[in-house]
């Protein structure tokens, strides 16, 4: 990949990163109310106009939304994301705290689903009987279909009211992570086997496999050599979309199993009113994901050689253009003299 592409790419994400900025910064400016009247306007706090006047001023929520919105933004640019309202704490600082136990989640949830995934796929594909590979097919149309809390109201039932195995109370940090991370597994496995054994269909059905087969190549060296070589691709975006959307779509996991993390954070935000979290929230998982999806289209010519041929073929033709081109112009000039 040309360094041109590789600067257009990552204009294309800071792009896409400021404009998840300014629409969010939009859309929160726009409620009705605000958070320091929220928090602060009551009269059980016992504070006169004057005090709430400074309160507001402390915070930026007289100024006109232009002279906000670049505030914002130079913040952000700067690190600087603001404090809170609800807590009087930088959001800096609150970010800091809930990502590592939100990361490790996700890190080890992502794991786990990718795991799990390609052994459907694996055994749907290259299974010993007919009804055990007609059981794993539709395994991921299952997983699917199953909303992320109810999964895992349903293994805290079974786990630890039911078998006792994992506790609910004094868990150490291990402990603490196994539900939360099976629950999140099949959220990540369900659409990454849907689309590896989509993939691993097509590539089977081409003629090469169909020749490899012919000489005689086992079912393992297959899909080893030949069909998961071709099969990644779709799966490697999937992976990267998936990974994304589990940073910043852990709210509900977190929530079931309480967890302190972002989603917890998001919770606590949406709750208060808490705008000056709730960007860094959003703006925080927008950078997450938009970072993941610029990793896996870097990856891409690394993984597929034809990509890498495809792109050498295109400036080749460029150059070659423009050198027929610049001879044509000359041998104008030429005949014109």
């Amino acid at each position: 990949m040309s360094l041109k592409t590789i600067a257009l790419r990552i204009g294309q994400a800071v792009l896409v990163i400021w404009a998840t900025f300014t629409l969010s910064f939009i859309l929160l400016a726009a409620l009705p109310g605000d958070a320091v009247a929220t928090r602060y306007d009551n009269p059980n706090l016992g504070l006169n106009a004057e005090q709430l006047a400074a309160i507001r001023e402390v915070y930026g929520a007289d100024e006109p939304i232009l002279s906000r919105y670049f505030s914002a933004l130079g913040g952000f640019l700067t690190g600087d994301f603001g404090f809170s309202v609800a807590t009087g704490t930088a959001v800096s600082e609150m970010l800091a705290d809930a990502l590592p136990s939100t990361l490790a989640l996700a890190v080890f949830a992502f794991l786990v689903g990718v795991v799990l995934a390609f052994l459907v796929a694996i055994v749907s594909t290259f299974g010993p009987f007919s009804w055990l590979r007609s059981f794993f097919r539709s395994l991921p149309s299952v997983m699917v279909s199953l909303p992320t809390f109810w999964i895992g109201i349903i293994l805290i039932q079974i786990f630890s009211f039911g078998l006792g195995w994992v506790p609910v109370i004094g868990a150490s940090d291990a402990q603490s992570l196994i539900l939360p991370v099976i629950t999140l597994a099949i959220f990540v496995a369900a659409p990454l086997a849907q689309v590896l054994l989509r993939s691993i269909d097509e590539v089977m059905d081409m003629s090469f496999v169909q020749v490899v087969r012919a000489k005689g190549a086992s079912g393992a060296w297959l899909l080893w050599r030949n069909v998961l070589r071709n099969a990644l691709l779709p799966a490697l975006t999937m992976a990267g979309l998936t990974f994304g959307e589990l940073v910043g779509g852990s709210v509900v996991t977190e929530a079931v199993f309480a967890r302190h993390g972002i989603g917890a954070l998001t919770v606590d935000a949406v709750a208060n009113r808490d705008t000056s979290v709730l960007l860094a929230i959003v703006v925080l998982a927008a950078a997450v994901f938009v970072l993941i999806n610029l990793i896996v289209d870097l990856l891409y010519p690394v993984l597929d050689v034809r990509l890498r041929e495809r792109e050498h073929e295109t400036a080749s033709s460029s150059a070659t253009a423009a050198t027929t081109a610049d001879t044509t112009a000359t041998n104008e000039k030429k005949v014109q003299a």
